[in-house]
């Protein structure tokens, strides 16, 4: 196996993980990896579409920031880029410091969002990565729109800022990352936070950020767990959906 058929095989793996995990069940959702500076690897839709839940290290294709194939055939087949491409590589343009585009719909965080409820720190050590950062701030782009241009993207990237998700209205959510597990479990904890906040509020609860001193408490656990031990969580979740 190839370095490249290997990084298909983990953005594959990714959007399964996307789809057990509630985020992006159905047939709408993506993932990019930056190969190089000029071309990425992408989930695309091929003439098998079955949904995030049954993706095959096949459907993860390489293609250019323009939409192009990225090598000879990666298109063939009936192979085509998400619609919603230009929300990736707009991203990849404008922040070097990100590698992986997640694009899912988690219905919590819409109905969150609708609601008027904000991503906000409200836990502690459940899930001190995700708290971070909620307490730095989970922008909103505030139109319910297919983002298929680059000129809505530039819309979304705008929103971002230097942040690592942005929530999309009546949309879903883009989080970004270095790596594939940081990109996904960004997007993970998210989704997690505004399922709890609908569940306080719904319970007639008041959300209320975490005090400055307990925030203070919460230790950086370092990457080999926050992420290498919590990706292989999420991998072993896999074989326990038949994936």
């Amino acid at each position: 196996m190839t370095e490249l058929d290997e990084r298909r095989a983990e953005v594959a793996a990714a959007c399964r993980v996307l789809s057990a995990r509630g985020l992006a069940p159905g047939i709408l959702g993506h993932i990019s990896l930056r190969v190089d500076p000029d071309r990425l690897l992408v989930r695309c839709r091929g003439p098998r579409e079955r949904g995030l839940a049954w993706t095959e290290a096949a459907d993860i294709r390489l293609v250019d920031l323009n939409g192009e194939p990225g090598a000879a055939g990666e298109l063939d087949g009936g192979y085509a880029p998400p619609n919603e491409l230009p929300m990736h590589t707009e991203v990849l343009r404008r922040r070097p410091d990100v590698d992986v585009v997640v694009h899912a719909h988690p219905p919590d965080v819409v109905a969150a969002d609708l609601a008027g409820i904000t991503i906000r720190p409200i836990v502690g050590a459940f899930d001190i990565p995700g708290t971070q950062l909620a307490a730095g701030g989970v922008p909103v782009y505030p139109r319910g729109v297919l983002i298929r241009t680059g000129a809505l993207a530039e819309e979304m990237v705008d929103a971002l800022r230097d942040r690592p998700v942005v929530v999309l209205r009546a949309h879903g959510l883009t989080s970004t990352g270095e790596t594939v597990p940081q990109a996904v479990l960004r997007a993970v904890s998210v989704d997690t936070i505004a399922r709890l906040s609908l569940a306080v509020v719904s319970a007639g609860g008041t959300l209320v950020d975490l005090p400055g001193r307990d925030m203070a408490e919460l230790p950086d656990l370092g990457g080999a767990f926050t992420l290498g031990t919590a990706w292989r969580h999420e991998l072993s979740r896999l074989a326990g959906f038949g994936a």
